[in-house]
């Protein structure tokens, strides 16, 4: 898991990737200062060709809450698949952590809110308590949350205020007050919440193999 930042860093990185990332939680990064941290955050400065690649990988690791050294051995792994393009094989990964499904179910107001619940073995899979952010939800996978989970105020909380309007088409998701869900799909790479360049992220980690 990435090293957590404050509410006042996470707004800092959104301003100057110019987007606002809902992995990272509250909303507004955009809304106190819609340009780059600084002085001179709103200059029209070039940015080169590197940079713009840059930027929209970072978009990727902040939002998932990952590390330089995971999200290249993501896309090690997703290079090693033949049967589709290796950048939603990588999308699809990334979609698949368990602590991003907790947060897309809107079982928690944040993916580093969901890490926590995973960590303290609030978080089932097929009936069994797993642990592990990085743990990867395949299809068929019934999600849910221990008792404690379920009287968790993070998970309420997300209930009655969710950061995202609506739960992606590939889970379904039964239950009131104590939900459960399973992953009848796979994630699509329209399914990630803002917006991104498949192909400059592809053509940033071309020479990765």
């Amino acid at each position: 898991m990435a090293k957590s930042t404050t509410g006042r860093s996470k707004f800092k990185m959104q301003r100057a990737l110019g987007i606002e990332l809902p992995g990272l939680g509250k909303a507004g990064a955009l809304e106190r200062r819609p340009y780059g941290p600084g002085v001179h955050g709103n200059s029209r400065k070039k940015i080169s060709e590197y940079a713009i690649r840059l930027k929209e990988k970072q978009k990727l690791t902040f939002h998932y809450g990952i590390r330089e050294k995971q999200l290249v051995k993501y896309v090690k792994a997703s290079k090693k698949v033949k049967d589709r393009a290796w950048m939603e094989t990588l999308v699809i990964g990334l979609e698949s952590r368990l602590n991003n499904v907790i947060f897309r179910l809107n079982w928690a107001p944040s993916i580093p809110a969901a890490s926590q619940m995973v960590a303290h073995g609030q978080v089932l899979i097929n009936g069994k308590k797993v642990d592990r952010s990085s743990y990867i939800v395949k299809k068929g996978d019934v999600i849910s949350l221990t008792e404690k989970g379920y009287n968790n105020q993070t998970y309420k909380h997300a209930q009655t205020t969710p950061r995202l309007p609506a739960v992606p088409a590939n889970y379904k998701v039964e239950g009131g007050d104590q939900k459960k869900a399973t992953m009848v799909e796979l994630p699509l790479p329209t399914d990630i919440p803002f917006e991104y360049q498949g192909q400059l992220v592809t053509e940033y980690y071309w020479k990765v193999k």
